[in-house]
């Protein structure tokens, strides 16, 4: 399970995302503090494998934390959620090695898909000594280097972020699998991975299949093409 520290000092934001953490597959109820001394010493005795840090805080900023982290050679991935958007705080926590950026307020599906492909990467790190290029690509690098096969346009209303995570859950998924299941697996809602499944079996890399059960609308099922 992954295990997240949220250093967030605004309640009502901590326990919404929080909330949202509970809800996907992989992850543990969070820990919540809301001070940047507190979260240091909490570190000492308890590793986490991810922070999701805030920048303005009492006392001791974001910032500062991470860069008090990586002094003390803390393993911990931080991804930081914050309503700072001036280019010299973004610069900053990337440089300090943060793995995302979300200003606030945002889209509680970004939210999502950066846990999610943040699981992924981890998981690919973990078991495998090596890796190809192509699982950099893919599993790691998503946001620059996921491209559609052909170099396909993507429709309005989709991102290569978001395909790039669901091509690699479809390689894991049996088959065939519904759109629930699929949503589940991704951690994104159904009516999201609705528009990236109808897309895929548009350029071919999915084929669909109406099951009919009992009583209710019937139930579409999705494999891959071979």
């Amino acid at each position: 399970m992954t295990k997240i520290l949220i250093v967030e000092d605004d309640p009502m934001v901590a326990e919404l995302n929080s909330r949202l953490i509970q809800t996907m597959e992989g992850f543990s109820k969070p820990i919540v503090i809301g001070d940047a001394k507190e979260a240091l010493t909490y570190l000492e005795k308890n590793p986490v494998d991810m922070i999701l840090l805030d920048i303005y805080l009492p006392g001791m900023n974001g910032l500062e934390l991470l860069s008090r982290i990586r002094e003390l050679h803390y393993p911990v991935d931080v991804l930081v959620v914050s309503a700072a958007r001036d280019s010299h705080s973004i610069q900053t926590a990337l440089r300090a090695g943060a793995v995302d950026y979300l200003i606030k307020p945002f889209d509680f599906d970004r939210l999502r898909q950066a846990l999610q492909a943040y699981a992924h990467r981890s998981r690919l790190i973990r078991e495998h000594e090596s890796l190809t290029q192509k699982d950099l690509d893919v599993g790691i690098l998503p946001k620059e280097t996921a491209e559609p096969e052909g170099n396909q346009a993507l429709p309005k209303g989709l991102d290569r972020y978001t395909l790039a995570l669901i091509t690699q859950c479809l390689r894991e998924i049996p088959e065939p699998f519904t759109t629930e299941e699929l949503s589940r697996k991704v951690g994104l809602s159904r009516v999201s991975i609705r528009k990236y499944l109808e897309f895929f079996c548009e350029i071919g890399q999915l084929t669909k299949e109406v099951a009919y059960g009992g009583v209710g609308r019937p139930v579409f099922r999705y494999r891959k093409q071979p």
